[in-house]
């Protein structure tokens, strides 16, 4: 919702709002887009012919012949089809085409995959949104919704840009370099990727002082770690899109009931700061006589042992792709395996990423490094009941189903 609404802003400006074309193949109302119906309005090469089912309300179905939104029917390859003429329109027409394709997030990389490095190999400029990303996140729809690697599948496209926001502010910033970059004087040939969700939490406000050069790079301190005595444990919190709630939770529990001080941190792309890393490293083995590049991830995190919990709603590859460059003990969580269907919270439990679960892995690694007794591991796991199968105490944690 969030996204639409920039959207829609987007379109209203007077500079690009014209290039700007929105493909959706069949969930235009279930990304909140019929906000846009009655204004831009669906192409149709005869105008509207019919009378539409839902013409009482408000937010009605309009078609015309001068219509902007390409809605494509339960087609992903045709919608490819449309995205990669407009993202290529700058090359083959001399028009630049803004494409903004959104698209239930299993039902890209996954179906269109050779569609998506066609896009990279043309050239193709624009963006394409997973709308309804994570494994735990559409759990109602059916199993095959529940998208927990296309981040991966995007991360092996040298073209992609993949991003997976936590907060509407992060969106606009990633949007905005993405025009940036894509648009601008630098003109790159590359195209995005952002992962987005469709479960309602709180959007906070900007933060004063927002790192946004570390958001664009992939990692920023979200949240400091809370007031405690000087010598309490200390831990580090590292989460990217829907799973930020679930760890500002726990940075909660751990502070009031165990007596650790843990930061956040979001980490809207785990995928550029792989890449940032890898170049780094690449650079110095080419270069043995210069003085080392260190990767962001490394400089970000430095001159702190405290261990590093990552966490998301994707598998755990994704998070550890980070690894080899966090200078402190490190381990993910993650929605490994098939999907299931049940409530959020059940399948959060489920899998081992909820709020309880992340202070679970943090007391762990805690308990690693000798800063807390294995007893308090054993108690948090008790209290919380993590080792009871098919126990999932609704309202325990935030993101819970009501």
């Amino acid at each position: 919702m969030a996204f639409v609404r920039l959207l829609k802003e987007l379109m209203r400006d007077p500079g690009i709002g014209h290039r700007i074309v929105p493909i959706v193949p069949d969930e235009g109302r279930t990304f909140g887009m019929d906000s846009l119906f009655t204004n831009a309005r669906v192409y149709s090469p005869h105008g509207q012919t019919y009378e539409s089912v839902d013409r009482a309300l408000l937010l009605s179905w309009k078609e015309a012949e001068a219509g902007q939104i390409l809605h494509e029917g339960i087609s992903e390859a045709g919608s490819m089809a449309s995205a990669t003429a407009a993202g290529t329109a700058y090359a083959t027409h001399g028009e630049p085409m803004i494409p903004v394709y959104l698209f239930y997030s299993m039902f890209g990389f996954q179906r269109t995959g050779d569609a998506a490095w066609a896009f990279s190999d043309q050239l193709a400029k624009g963006f394409l949104l997973g709308a309804t990303a994570g494994r735990t996140t559409l759990n109602g729809e059916g199993l095959q919704h529940e998208d927990g690697h296309s981040l991966l599948l995007a991360s092996t496209n040298p073209a992609c840009v993949a991003y997976d926001p936590a907060f509407a502010y992060e969106v606009a910033h990633i949007v905005r370099d993405g025009l940036r970059r894509m648009y601008g004087e630098a003109s790159e040939d590359i195209w995005y990727y952002l992962t987005v969700y469709n479960e309602p939490y709180p959007q906070p406000p900007e933060p004063d002082g927002l790192d946004v050069d570390g958001l664009l790079t992939g990692l920023y301190r979200y949240a400091p770690r809370p007031d405690s005595t000087a010598d309490a444990p200390t831990a580090r919190i590292l989460a990217s899109g829907v799973a930020v709630p679930w760890a500002l939770r726990a940075r909660d529990l751990l502070a009031d009931e165990w007596g650790v001080a843990a930061e956040v941190w979001s980490a809207p792309s785990w995928t550029e700061l792989r890449r940032e890393a890898l170049a780094c490293d690449g650079h110095n083995r080419a270069h043995p006589e210069q003085t080392p590049r260190q990767p962001y991830v490394t400089t970000a995190l430095a001159g702190d042992d405290a261990p590093v919990v990552a966490v998301s709603d994707w598998m755990r590859a994704v998070p550890d792709q980070i690894r080899p460059w966090v200078p402190a003990r490190y381990t993910s969580l993650g929605t490994d395996g098939f999907g299931c269907s049940d409530t959020r919270f059940a399948l959060r439990r489920h899998f081992g990423v909820d709020a309880e679960s992340i202070v679970a892995a943090a007391l762990g690694e805690l308990v690693t490094t000798g800063a807390v007794e294995p007893r308090v591991l054993a108690e948090a796991r008790r209290r919380y009941r993590l080792d009871e199968p098919g126990f999932y105490p609704g309202g325990l944690s935030a993101g819970g189903d009501a």
